[in-house]
């Protein structure tokens, strides 16, 4: 039986030479920032259902200003 798979010692030396390669670098840079585009997103569209969820409850950005002022003042 013929076996045509790659030897543990030739998959180690091309992920050696592939780790390095500025091909990989730029394509692991994009993929990263594709993903932080997406989780930033993600957490947009939660805010969006949140805020939905103040405005149905009546709470404006009005409210949480005054509210806000009124933890900042001191006794």
């Amino acid at each position: 039986m013929k076996d045509h798979g790659l030897t543990d010692a030739q998959v180690e030396e091309e992920i050696a030479k592939l780790i390095d390669s500025p091909l990989v670098k730029l394509a692991r840079k994009e993929e990263r920032i594709r993903y932080q585009r997406r989780q930033y997103l993600y957490t947009l569209r939660q805010y969006a259902k949140k805020g939905k969820e103040l405005e149905k409850a009546g709470i404006t950005m009005e409210f949480l200003e005054k509210l806000a002022k009124g933890c900042n003042q001191t006794n």
